[in-house]
């Protein structure tokens, strides 16, 4: 645990602010540009393009002799990026990280981004590539949701479409500073401005306002971590740092995870930023979690076999 870590990142983080807003063309750039510096565990993995459910994706593999055995089960990866920016590229230190350490091979999904495409193509896109997956015969008992901000909402949010549409659910859920609120009610929006180097309300409410275009965020499939039914849902693991203006966005999914009765584990890491687990490599916490990461997955979707053998 390095304090001298989490200056040099937050550091990076805190970029100039820009006079007004940014064009979707300036935050799609400064992404890419952030998020190829993040370290890719290349020599555990090998990558492919592929398409799943009608949308491109990246295929991601652990190298042979890395992985957990035939047929080991599959992560579903929802990339950040406010559902407007972002791309199964900038997410894969997270995906090649989480496959690295499992030994699971993940797809991670090219959904269709806003402006252009606003709610609800990303949440149809998602479903879609489960229901591929199913349709090819695989076991939902070892499929397991994951993203990362957007993606991490998305991960709540295609799961409560699935149940919906009278899908069996995935093993589990993992998300990684996860977009829950579309209302943007959270104490955390107002006690975080300025400790969060990434976000600030304005900025989420730009690009939201992008994802909604007019749609009434007081919804399910927009804010679940105040308004949806979790009931039935598959156990869940939320990260999140202290340093986040969405911070309350998993506390309160959290608390309602329980509440419904489901098997929640709320994992708060102090003094780090939005999607802390993109430094990999550069910042000890970062690995730590995505150990712990790793380690609920594995035990998620050898649960799930176990139950549905007996």
């Amino acid at each position: 645990m390095s304090s001298e870590q989490r200056i040099h990142i937050d550091g990076i983080l805190r970029q100039p602010s820009p006079d007004g807003p940014r064009s979707v063309e300036e935050i799609r750039a400064g992404f890419r540009a952030l998020m190829a510096r993040m370290i890719v565990p290349h020599d555990s993995i090998r990558t492919a393009p592929t398409t799943l459910g009608g949308r491109p994706a990246l295929r991601v593999e652990p190298k042979e002799g890395q992985d957990s055995g035939p047929n080991a089960g599959t992560i579903l990866y929802f990339h950040g990026g406010a559902w407007v920016f972002g791309s199964p590229e900038t997410a894969l230190s997270l995906t090649g990280n989480l496959v690295a350490r499992t030994g699971l091979g993940a797809y991670s999904l090219d959904y269709r981004l806003a402006p252009e495409h606003p709610f609800p193509a990303a949440i149809e896109d998602t479903l879609s590539a489960y229901r591929a997956l199913l349709d090819r015969g695989e076991d939902p008992a070892a499929i397991v949701f994951a993203g990362d901000s957007a993606g991490g909402g998305l991960a709540v949010t295609t799961c409560l479409a699935a149940r919906d549409a009278g899908l069996p659910l995935p093993a589990a859920i993992l998300a990684f500073s996860p977009g829950l609120d579309a209302t943007r009610t959270g104490e955390s929006m107002d006690t975080k401005e300025g400790i969060d180097p990434i976000f600030t309300r304005a900025a989420l409410e730009h690009t939201g306002a992008m994802y909604l275009a007019g749609a009434d965020p007081h919804q399910p499939l927009l804010s679940p971590a105040v308004l949806a039914d979790l009931t039935g849902f598959p156990p869940m693991l939320i990260q999140v740092g202290t340093n986040e203006v969405l911070l309350d966005d998993s506390t309160r999914m959290a608390a309602r995870a329980g509440a419904a009765g489901v098997d929640v584990v709320l994992d708060v890491t102090a003094d780090v930023p939005h999607v802390f687990q993109a430094f990999a490599g550069v910042l000890d916490e970062a690995d730590e979690a995505l150990d712990r990461a790793a380690l609920f997955l594995r035990q998620r979707i050898h649960a799930g076999r176990r139950t549905l053998a007996g």
